[in-house]
């Protein structure tokens, strides 16, 4: 099986595995059915044996790993439709959680993240966003890994003690924006992030497996409390989605995709977006078909994707829209603009129209000429159509291998530690047979002996002083005073 039937209008409406890759949207007002077009996605995806990654923001995702219930609503539209071999069924489902409460942690390093996705989850401006970039810069150089929050904080202090020779080479460092900085990671730390920060971080390899029957696994983010720091939320999936750019070979055009990726509240990544940011989620989603990789976007208007990314998404499910304000208006218009047209239907009239579980369906056919848009009534989804218990959850995450490799952090060393350590000094040489009982720390009798830098030590002082009252004696001498 390398197609998914969506729905049923006039004809059948399936999306062709060999154009899944081609990318998509599916849109429409909240409550009008989208999440049931994602189940069917996700289900018909890993049926076919493709991976799908995808963000739970209301919980109600979760069903996919729970066979459904058929009832006479459900018995009724599968007649309806003609669906030959539906049965009630549940998914192979991958629980990950950025927080490590409701699956698997999810994690990457500092260093991967990187600088820029680092400012805009800060909200830095561009002068702070600078002194980012010299730490990460100065971090690389000295060979400072930087692992979680802890290592960050470290090369941001190590910054402003040294501001002086920093700035002499990487340029001007203000101490402000450093306070500043740290200040934006004090409050990541409170709201949870510095739990996304570490290690061992996440291999693409684990979101790109199929289980033993050659299905492929459907990894669920569970973002319900992710989703009320929207920063972090776009920013997280917009990373994963460049490390699937830049880390997958070019494959070409394939028969079915190698992986689907969806990126749900879509309108959370474009807002206020930064022009250069905007520039690389481009050409990010014009590029990566290439690597097998299909991104479906889901939001409620249209219009909420920026011209240059949605005339790349071939592939198209559009639910209802109410058009009670002039902005709605206008938002019908542009969804009704972007379908190939069909004679038989007025789009921008039925987009208004449809009844919950309908919807404007348009997919790419053979040579990748999109289908003239269909009014069709959608597939029931074969698993449950709402939330799991806790129970429940807990029993598909105990059985998933990746509680071994994920569920318990690693701390190795870092540039935290390695700053720390550092001293001014080599150790003071003690002759043997002449320690003191007792133990004792080699930088603190340093310091007192022979000094660290910022005090004077013993012997320092002592020789000062006597080269200050011989110079005192030798003068009184020349100009005949007292000694």
């Amino acid at each position: 099986m390398n197609d998914i039937l969506i729905g049923k209008g006039d004809i059948p409406v399936s999306l062709l595995g060999k154009y899944g890759n081609r990318h998509g949207l599916v849109a429409g007002a909240t409550g009008t059915g989208k999440s049931v077009s994602l189940m069917v996605l996700a289900e018909g995806f890993s049926r076919m044996g493709v991976p799908v990654f995808m963000a739970d923001v209301k919980g109600d995702i979760a069903g996919l790993a729970a066979a459904g219930t058929m009832n006479d609503k459900i018995a009724a539209r599968v007649a309806q439709i003609g669906i030959a071999d539906y049965a009630n069924e549940a998914s192979p489902v991958a629980f990950w959680d950025l927080f490590g409460k409701k699956g698997h942690p999810v994690r990457t390093t500092v260093s991967e993240f990187g600088p820029n996705l680092f400012a805009r989850i800060l909200e830095l401006n561009e002068t702070q966003a600078g002194v980012l970039d010299i730490a990460f810069k100065l971090a690389d150089d000295e060979g400072l890994l930087l692992l979680d929050l802890i290592d960050l904080r470290a090369v941001l202090t190590h910054v402003a003690e040294n501001k002086a020779a920093v700035s002499a080479r990487y340029g001007l460092v203000s101490p402000a924006s450093v306070a500043a900085i740290q200040r934006a990671l004090l409050r990541l730390e409170q709201q949870g992030g510095e739990e996304f920060f570490g290690e061992p971080a996440l291999e693409l390899a684990d979101i790109l497996r199929l289980d033993a029957s050659g299905r492929g696994m459907i990894n669920l983010l569970s973002a319900e409390q992710l989703i009320l720091q929207p920063k972090l939320y776009s920013s997280f999936l917009l990373w994963l989605l460049s490390e699937l750019f830049e880390t997958l070979p070019e494959v070409g055009d394939l028969d079915k995709p190698k992986l689907v990726f969806f990126f749900d509240e879509a309108h959370l990544l474009f807002d206020d977006i930064a022009p250069a940011l905007l520039q690389r989620v481009e050409q990010v989603v014009r590029l990566i078909r290439s690597k097998g990789v299909g991104v479906y976007f889901c939001s409620q208007n249209p219009d909420d994707i920026p011209d240059d990314v949605l005339g790349q998404l071939g592939n198209r499910i559009q639910h209802a829209l109410r058009a009670y304000t002039p902005r709605d208006q206008k938002a019908v218009r542009t969804a009704a603009e972007t379908f190939v047209p069909n004679p038989a239907l007025d789009v921008a009239k039925v987009i208004s129209e449809l009844a919950v579980g309908e919807a404007l369906v348009s997919t790419l056919q053979d040579k990748g000429v999109p289908m003239p848009v269909e009014r069709a009534v959608i597939c029931p989804p074969r698993c449950r159509m709402g939330a799991l218990t806790d129970g429940e959850r807990q029993a598909v995450l105990a059985q998933s291998l990746l509680g071994v490799k994920y569920d318990r952090a690693v701390d190795r060393e870092s540039a935290h530690e390695v700053l720390n350590r550092r001293v001014p000094a080599e150790p003071v040489s003690v002759p043997a047979g002449s320690e003191k009982p007792g133990k004792q720390e080699p930088g603190l009798l340093q310091d007192i002996l022979f000094g660290n830098g910022r005090r004077q030590g013993i012997l320092e002082a002592e020789a000062k002083y006597q080269a200050r009252k011989f110079v005192r004696g030798l003068l009184g001498t020349l100009l005949g005073g007292r000694r």
